[in-house]
């Protein structure tokens, strides 16, 4: 009887990490699409990523169901528990990601009547960045690898840095009063773009908690209260 228990947490489990990547991939998506619609000025690209959230959105929902539906059946203990609720929070972050993106895109309407961005260029190595975060913390949890989730705290800080430096130079030319809108826009996507390094991150520390059962907060072990 234990095996056949054993057999049908592993399916419920595996059916789980499907549904994870689905999501995964669909806010992927989004941040590219939210991204191509503003360089473009897509106004129905940029619709069609608004559009898209309400099913990321139902997703994440249906994700939390499983994971609630697999606590009250199966009652897992030990890594297993700490997985499933590890899997709540990655559909959290996930759905906020996309959150993100619409965030974006949103913004594709607003920009349509300004002067050109000169300034575009600065951050398709911030999204290329932000993606990738998102795709290894994915994965960090699909293949339990707590050394590949470590190695988001250090992608992070880049990310913060390369933020940082857009922030910097974008308030310098925004001395310019024609650029002043502009450059508030600019910031606004930078800092989306920021937020979902952030919610990589999180993912990831919630990877490590999973495997070790240690909080950590940006690689610093935190200590339970007495």
């Amino acid at each position: 009887m234990h095996v056949q228990l054993r057999h049908v947490l592993d399916q419920e489990l595996a059916a789980l990490n499907d549904n994870i990547l689905k999501l995964s991939s669909m806010v992927d998506e989004a941040i590219l699409l939210a991204m191509q619609a503003l360089y473009q000025r897509d106004i129905n690209l940029a619709q069609q990523v608004v559009q898209g959230d309400e099913q990321v959105n139902l997703l994440r929902y249906e994700i939390e169901e499983e994971c609630f539906r697999i606590l009250a059946t199966q009652q897992p203990a030990a890594t297993d528990l700490r997985t499933v609720i590890a899997a709540t929070h990655l559909a959290v972050e996930l759905e906020r990601i996309g959150d993100h993106a619409a965030g974006i895109a949103r913004l594709v309407e607003r920009v349509d009547d300004e002067e050109p961005f000169d300034s575009f260029h600065k951050l398709p190595k911030m999204t290329d960045r932000s993606r990738e975060m998102v795709q290894t913390a994915v994965e960090a949890f699909i293949k339990r690898d707590v050394e590949l989730a470590k190695k988001l705290f250090q992608r992070d800080e880049k990310l913060d840095k390369h933020y940082n430096k857009v922030y910097r130079e974008t308030i310098a030319e925004m001395q310019d009063d024609d650029y002043i809108r502009r450059g508030t826009f600019l910031l606004w996507v930078g800092h989306n773009l920021e937020r979902i390094g952030d919610r990589a991150t999180n993912i990831a520390e919630r990877v490590i908690f999973m495997q070790t059962g240690r909080f950590v907060e940006n690689a610093v072990v935190i200590q339970p209260l007495a």
